[in-house]
């Protein structure tokens, strides 16, 4: 995290990094040699210091979304019906090129969307369990223990959206405990524990906070993350109440603070780097859950996508190859100053057309097509170009830094649940009907200045599509609809199999985890 919380992340992520858990772990003799050696619970979490850098460890795997190249964003954007994997060729990235044609298998799923998951959930089961004896403030301890609560539920949740069929560990390893013996259980029971973190966190979290603990977790947060988690299991009285008290009025300020920028195209500027003035557009009025990232933590090639690294991937990946920026006569003209990329998530063109005429097409396309045409700029068609990229994260100057290797310290934020996401995902929880789901419809669309249409689920399906394209929802949406046997028939979707993905080899090998369904 950035401010006071990114300063120690990498310190703190040292520090419990021997909390990791592989389920699987396989029969290596380094990671079980490494697992016996982990630290007890009373050598640690013995004061707010050490409680305060278990917890930075934990929101750490909130890079996840957006950090190093197996990252969630870039990787469910392809197996949308909205972008393609892209990139420099059909094998450029075995994981993400089998997600975008449904071709992915045990030994080309990474290891790292099973495995990075886990580590955040043994680092907040280390902090749940230990923090009660610790030295500190009462009521500063509930709040730490509320968030690693929180954070657990939000990694379970990632967790069985990806894979469905998992373990539910609650407590750290002992060096006695057979781990390699974990069973799965049912995804209801994950998602009851998941609903009783967040409900048990939700008295102990802040209403809001300020300063330097921007980007901490808040009672709006685990409601609007609850409400999700309801959505998902088609329980809609439940999650509409819960969406409810996050959003408020509609178009309004809600009792948490939030309110829908004025600006869509702010939500993916950057500003400021860390230690200047405040950057005015990272955890704004807009944003409920946001990974942070910097330009600060010098990320290099040695330890990229290890968990070290501080640096948004999403922006280098989705930029186009060898791009070149042709000077005109009046700056006015010149097309856009962004650093050549690596062409992933290249844009269908069904969202390009889907999109036109719609005031949020240049804020989310790159139109590479119409650049070229103009002679303002060039590029070098990569795999499956369609001459449209994802704008949203574009690598412009200003969020690049001259420390460490470029393009792996881009320092945008990547906002995990925003508030026009959980207005659209109340209006669906209310059935797409009503008054209140009108409104909340509305709202979205005249931040951007579209006329009022008369709200359906097909309209705040749509609205979904324009509003969040290239966030990685769209995949996880069309699942939850039951809708991507179609939509996403053209790309080699197969039903009761597709809708998850197959749990890496390197986990089951050795233990009695089970693989899922037709992998």
């Amino acid at each position: 995290m950035k401010n006071k919380f990114l300063k120690i992340s990498i310190a703190a992520s040292f520090l419990v990094s021997v909390s990791t858990l592989n389920v699987a772990c396989n029969n290596d003799t380094l990671e079980e040699k490494e697992y016996k050696g982990a630290f007890a619970g009373d050598n640690f979490f013995r004061n707010e210091q050490e409680c305060f850098f278990g917890l930075v460890g934990t929101y750490d795997v909130m890079r996840k979304y957006a950090g190093g190249f197996e990252n969630m964003v870039t990787f469910f954007n392809a197996a949308s019906d909205d972008f393609y994997a892209g990139g420099g060729s059909a094998t450029d990235g075995a994981g993400i090129q089998g997600a975008s044609s449904f071709q992915i298998n045990p030994n080309t799923m990474p290891a790292s969307y099973w495995k990075d998951y886990y580590q955040g959930i043994a680092r907040a089961n280390a902090l749940i369990l230990n923090a009660p004896n610790a030295s500190m403030d009462e009521t500063l301890k509930q709040r730490f223990i509320s968030e690693a609560k929180t954070l657990r539920a939000l990694y379970y949740f990632d967790l069985l959206r990806v894979f469905g069929n998992i373990p539910l560990i609650l407590k750290p390893f002992e060096a006695t405990d057979d781990f390699y013996n974990v069973p799965q259980v049912t995804p209801a029971q994950v998602y009851a524990q998941i609903e009783k973190d967040l409900t048990e966190a939700l008295p102990n979290l802040p209403m809001t906070v300020s300063g330097e603990e921007k980007g901490r977790l808040t009672q709006g947060a685990a409601k609007a993350l609850l409400g999700k988690v309801y959505l998902y299991q088609n329980k809609k009285s439940e999650a509409a109440a819960q969406f409810a008290d996050v959003n408020g009025t509609p178009g309004g300020t809600s009792q948490y603070g939030y309110k829908l920028l004025a600006n869509y195209d702010d939500l993916w500027k950057a500003g400021v780097a860390l230690g200047g003035t405040a950057d005015p557009y990272e955890f704004t009025s807009e944003s409920i859950i946001e990974a942070s990232h910097s330009d600060q933590g010098k990320s290099d090639w040695g330890f990229w996508g290890q968990g070290k690294d501080e640096g948004n991937s999403i922006c280098v990946m989705t930029a186009p190859r060898s791009y070149n920026r042709i000077s005109q006569t009046n700056p006015a003209d010149n097309a856009p100053d962004i650093v050549s990329g690596w062409a992933f998530n290249t844009v269908t063109t069904d969202l390009f057309n889907f999109m036109q005429s719609d005031p949020r097409v240049n804020a989310t396309i790159l139109n590479m097509n119409a650049l070229k045409a103009q002679g303002k700029a060039d590029y070098a068609p990569a795999y499956k170009d369609t001459g449209y990229f994802l704008n949203k994260f574009m690598p412009t100057s200003d969020k690049k830094s001259t420390l460490g290797v470029t393009e792996l310290n881009y320092r945008q934020n990547y906002i995990v649940i925003r508030l026009a996401d959980t207005y659209l995902m109340e209006a669906e929880a209310l059935n797409g009907t009503g008054s209140r789901a009108q409104a909340l419809l509305d709202a979205v669309r005249a931040r951007v200045g579209l006329a009022s249409i008369p709200v359906s689920l097909q309209a705040i399906k749509d609205e979904r599509r324009r509003e969040l394209a290239g966030e990685g929802h769209r995949f996880f949406d069309l699942v939850r609809w039951g809708d991507a046997s179609t939509k996403l028939a053209s790309k080699g979707f197969v039903a009761g199999k597709n809708e998850i993905m197959p749990i890496p080899l390197t986990e089951l090998t050795g233990t009695i985890l089970k693989q899922n369904p037709g992998y």
